[in-house]
């Protein structure tokens, strides 16, 4: 056997070692612990990184869509819905809410009562990924956005009917505005002067000067308006109205409705369209606009103000949606499939669809 013709020259080597040895003092035991090594700095992704609010699961997915797949997930607490970069793309801002789900119509009085300790606006830290702070929020925050300067957040509170305004530095509220019935959607205006909400409720949008923080105007929309895009300049906002099936275009400087764009229903689609979320393209010159149940996407050409097409296929009830840096890719979170499409902008062909689990809800990407 293999080890009976080793065994021999292994016991010699072994006594000489021990010979070797004598005579020896051992070398004193150093009195300084090594130093341990620094942790290795993780990788910066190669590619995109997409960020999705998972309202049920209580956390952030993180997705490669380039290799399709969740890499991560971040716990952020209750009911994670709104999500956007900060102004410096160093942090990861989720409104977290301690209210129920219900949906329009539900018997408020026979829900579970609502978790107003849970209530906030979640910060990652993207260089580690950890929840390292919640601010303020008010009650029931939805949706929210953050000034140009990236000092002050605009939060919907949909159960007070209020929007409210949080320092930044102090993480509190420092004003409180009343609004309309059921806040949702809240986008600042370019130029950070105004902020608008769309009142779910009451079917307008109140115009909100950023000094004042009074009422200019309320403008009446479709019904039940969802989200606020504004062009590059400022000029005109998008309005969308999930009930009417139809896209509002406000002339911003006069506060009122210029034209509607409505959106038909097409033959690939299994419902009438119900226009939710929102996004500029980097050049400016299109909106896409997720339709909900309809599982599709429409575009509006902005100079024009008309609908070139839509998008099909594109998963269950799409309503967060994000475009990539370049423009070329268009991302939706759709919460009943629980999954976020990958689309090209260009041909739109939905090029994969990423599982999430859970019900995604808003989305961000976060370029390398």
């Amino acid at each position: 056997m293999r080890t009976e013709r080793t065994l021999p020259a292994l016991v010699l080597v072994c006594v000489a070692a021990v010979f070797s040895g004598c005579n020896q003092s051992s070398p004193p035991a150093s009195s300084e612990t090594p130093p341990a090594a620094a942790p290795a700095t993780p990788a910066a992704p190669a590619g995109p990184r997409l960020y999705v609010s998972d309202e049920t699961g209580g956390s952030v997915a993180v997705i490669d869509p380039a290799a399709g797949k969740v890499v991560e997930r971040i716990e952020v607490g209750k009911r994670p819905r709104g999500i956007r970069l900060s102004r410096d793309g160093k942090e990861l801002l989720i409104a977290l809410s301690g209210s129920p789900i219900a949906g329009p119509g539900v018997d408020e009085s026979k829900l579970p009562p609502a978790d107003r300790t849970a209530d906030g606006i979640g910060v990652v830290d993207l260089a580690s990924h950890k929840l390292v702070r919640k601010f303020q929020s008010g009650q029931d925050p939805e949706v929210f956005d953050i000034s140009p300067d990236g000092k002050t957040i605009y939060v919907s509170n949909e159960d007070a009917a209020e929007m409210s305004v949080v320092d930044v530095a102090s993480g509190k509220v420092v004003q409180r505005v009343s609004v309309g019935e059921e806040p949702e959607g809240v986008t600042v205006s370019p130029d950070g002067a105004t902020v608008f909400v769309t009142c779910e409720g009451t079917s307008d949008v109140a115009v909100i000067d950023t000094k004042t923080f009074k009422v200019l105007a309320r403008i009446k929309t479709g019904p039940r308006p969802r989200s606020v895009t504004f062009s590059a300049d400022g000029a005109v906002a998008f309005v969308t109205s999930e009930n009417g099936g139809h896209v509002d275009v406000i002339d911003v400087a006069k506060h009122a409705v210029a034209s509607t764009i409505k959106i038909p229903k097409t033959e690939g689609t299994p419902t009438v369209p119900r226009p939710m979320g929102g996004v500029l393209s980097p050049d400016g010159q299109q909106v896409f606009i997720s339709l909900g149940r309809s599982s599709s996407i429409a575009v509006i050409d902005v100079a024009s103000r008309k609908l070139l097409r839509t998008i099909e296929g594109v998963g269950a009830r799409p309503w967060g949606i994000a475009i990539s840096g370049d423009g070329t890719k268009l991302y939706t979170a759709n919460g009943p499939s629980g999954d976020v499409a990958v689309v090209d902008a260009s041909s739109g062909k939905v090029d994969k669809k990423i599982q999430s689990g859970g019900s995604p809800w808003g989305v961000v990407v976060k370029e390398p």
